[in-house]
C-alpha cells in the first residue's frame, strides 16, 4: 500500500514589533505564523484538510467529500462534548483535594508550597514585565518543537527537518496524530528537563535535602513559563489546534494540563503513590455523585415533559 507522506507540524512564532512598519505585535505574530505554515506546507506536503478541499474543488463540490468532511467535524465535536463531564469531575476533584490539603493538612505552610509559589510568581512577574521577551519566546519555541520531535520518535516516526528561531518553528515528519500535535500544549518540557537533570545529579552526587527546595522553585518557574506562554499562544491562530479540530483540541489541552497539575500536587506530598490513589478514589466518588445527579435530573425532566404532553 502506498502511503502518502504526512504533513509537517507547524508552530510558528512571531518577532517583536518592528517600529519602521508600525504594525502591532499580534499582526506580526499572525504574519509570521502564516508564512511559516505556508513554508511548511510547501516543503512537507499539504495538510490533510487542504488536500480534502482541493479534492472538493476538482470534483465540483462532490457531495460525498463534503459529507465526509462534515462527518469528521461532527465526530470531533461529539468526542469533545463527551470529554466535558470528565473535565468537570477532574476540576471538582482537584479543587476539593487542593482545598483539603491546604486547609486541613496545612499544605500552604510547607516549604514545598512556598518555593513552588515563589518560582511561579517570579516567572509571572517576568512575563508581564516583557523583559527579554524575544529570548523567552525562542526558548518556548525550542521546547515546543522538541516536544513535537520527541513524541514523533516515541510513535516510531521520523523527523526529516527541524527549524527553530525567534520568528517561528516547525518540524517535518512522516507521522502525526492528535498526541503529537497537542503534546507541547500539555507537556511542560522545561519542567521535565529540570527533573531529569536534578535526578541525574542527585544520583551521582547524593544532594542534601535543601536542594529539593531549589527543585520546587524551578518547577514553579518552568511550569508557570509553560502555562503563560501556552495561554498566550493558543488564541493566535495555531495550526496544531486546527489539525484535529479547535474545540476538541482545547478540551484535551485543558484536561491534560489539569491532570499534570494534579500529578504535581500528589508528588509534593510525602507519599506520592498513596496520594495518587486517594486522588483516584476521590475522583471516582465525585464521578458517581455527579453521574447520579445527572441521571436523576434527566429522569425528572423527562417525566415533566411526558406530563406536559399528556395535558
Amino acid at each position: 500500500m502506498i502511503k502518502k507522506p504526512r504533513p509537517k507540524i507547524s508552530a510558528s512564532r512571531p518577532l517583536k514589533n518592528q517600529r519602521r512598519t508600525r504594525i502591532s505585535f499580534s499582526e506580526a505574530l499572525k504574519t509570521a505564523n502564516r508564512r511559516a505554515h505556508e513554508h511548511a506546507n510547501r516543503r512537507g506536503g499539504r495538510r490533510e484538510e487542504k488536500f480534502v478541499w482541493a479534492a472538493v474543488a476538482t470534483a465540483d463540490f462532490d457531495d460525498g467529500v463534503v459529507f465526509a468532511h462534515w462527518l469528521k467535524r461532527l465526530l470531533r465535536w461529539t468526542v469533545a462534548l463527551l470529554l466535558l463531564p470528565l473535565c468537570w469531575v477532574t476540576s471538582w476533584t482537584f479543587l476539593s483535594r487542593f482545598s483539603q490539603a491546604t486547609v486541613d493538612q496545612d499544605f500552604w505552610r510547607t516549604a514545598e508550597f512556598w518555593y513552588f509559589a515563589t518560582g511561579a510568581l517570579l516567572m509571572l512577574g517576568w512575563f508581564w514585565s516583557g523583559l527579554i521577551k524575544t529570548f523567552f519566546l525562542y526558548i518556548y519555541v525550542l521546547g515546543h518543537e522538541l516536544t513535537h520531535a520527541i513524541f514523533v520518535l516515541l510513535y516510531r516516526g521520523k523527523v526529516s527537518d527541524f527549524h527553530v528561531s525567534s520568528e517561528g518553528g516547525y518540524i517535518t515528519t512522516n507521522k502525526t496524530n492528535f498526541v503529537i500535535a497537542l503534546s507541547p500544549y500539555f507537556v511542560p518540557f522545561w519542567s521535565v528537563v529540570c527533573v531529569v537533570i536534578y535526578t541525574i545529579i542527585d544520583y551521582f552526587a547524593n544532594l542534601s535535602q535543601g536542594w529539593d527546595r531549589l527543585l520546587y522553585a524551578m518547577m514553579g518557574a518552568t511550569w508557570t513559563f509553560h502555562m503563560v506562554w501556552t495561554l498566550w499562544m493558543i488564541p493566535r491562530d495555531q495550526p496544531d489546534l486546527k489539525e484535529n479540530g479547535t474545540f476538541l483540541s482545547l478540551v484535551i489541552i485543558y484536561l491534560a494540563n489539569l491532570l499534570v497539575l494534579a500529578g504535581l500536587l500528589c508528588l509534593a506530598a510525602e507519599s506520592p503513590l498513596q496520594n495518587s490513589r486517594e486522588f483516584a478514589m476521590e475522583w471516582l466518588r465525585h464521578a458517581a455523585t455527579w453521574g447520579d445527579l445527572f441521571l436523576r435530573t434527566g429522569q425528572t425532566t423527562l417525566m415533566n415533559f411526558r406530563t406536559a404532553a399528556r395535558l
